[in-house]
């Protein structure tokens, strides 16, 4: 009766029934993995590669973030498009993180009651907002959305900005001294369309100063609200961003006109 030879050397046999040796293995083999993920992020400055136009939010853009916050808008609203092509047709370009580069906590998400916001901006006027946030089925007949117009009754009440300013830039917000110091004035020029807004949009680049609300004697919790919404994805040019794709979009062109 023939018998089989003894196993010599290293066997897979002997390390799968070696339950105590399979786990040292595969914990030495996560444990190279992980340090080589993680260990060169110690010698990098930044993961994120910035873009042209990117800036942290205007005192005022910032008091409307956080009342999105407060009153949940993240839960049924992500802010990232993903880079499919029914999401890019229906939102406009693919998410980059840079734009997020600013946001804490950011508001990217993986679940979507209502549409995604994340290049909202500028897609709908003020009066819009303000119908949408009043009655949302005034505008989307089918909105589940629950109705906000106690925003426009509420003047806002920020505290002071500067200390939200100066706990952003202690977690890398790069705010200036010069934007710190200003802030309240800032947050008031930007929703007063009688206010000379040219220092605030010198120091934020594309800030859009008008009244918000509808109306100009008072700042509400809804011209915060509306500042925010309307500046979300209009800071960065995505084609500009991209020159891989814009390199890919030009040869493409060539080879539809041979």
């Amino acid at each position: 009766m023939a018998t089989q030879p003894a196993e010599k050397g290293f066997s897979h046999k002997r390390l799968e029934r070696n339950v105590s040796l399979l786990g040292l293995l595969a914990l030495v083999t996560v444990t190279i993995g992980g340090i080589v993920e993680i260990a060169p992020l110690f010698w990098i400055d930044n993961t994120i590669e910035k873009v042209d136009g990117m800036r942290p939010y205007t005192p005022l853009e910032l008091a409307g973030r956080n009342i999105y916050i407060r009153e949940g808008c993240y839960v049924c609203h992500s802010q990232m498009i993903r880079p499919f092509r029914d999401e890019v047709e229906r939102y406009g370009h693919y998410s980059l993180s840079a734009e997020s580069m600013y946001d804490h906590p950011f508001q990217w998400g993986s679940k979507r009651t209502g549409p995604d916001l994340a290049r909202v901006g500028g897609r709908y006027s003020d009066e819009w907002h303000r119908a949408h946030l009043v009655d949302p089925r005034s505008v989307v007949p089918e909105s589940i959305m629950p109705p906000y117009a106690f925003l426009a009754q509420h003047d806002l009440q920020p505290r002071d900005m500067r200390t939200d300013l100066t706990a952003l830039s202690r977690v890398g917000v790069p705010y200036s001294k010069e934007e710190i110091a200003a802030a309240n004035d800032d947050l008031k020029a930007q929703a007063d369309p009688a206010s000379d807004a040219s220092a605030l949009q010198k120091r934020y680049p594309k800030a859009q100063a008008r009244d918000y609300d509808g109306d100009p004697t008072r700042i509400t919790e809804m011209d915060a609200l509306i500042a925010y919404l309307q500046m979300l994805g209009t800071l960065v040019d995505v084609d500009k961003a991209n020159p891989q794709e814009q390199a890919h979009a030009a040869a493409t062109s060539v080879e539809k006109a041979q």
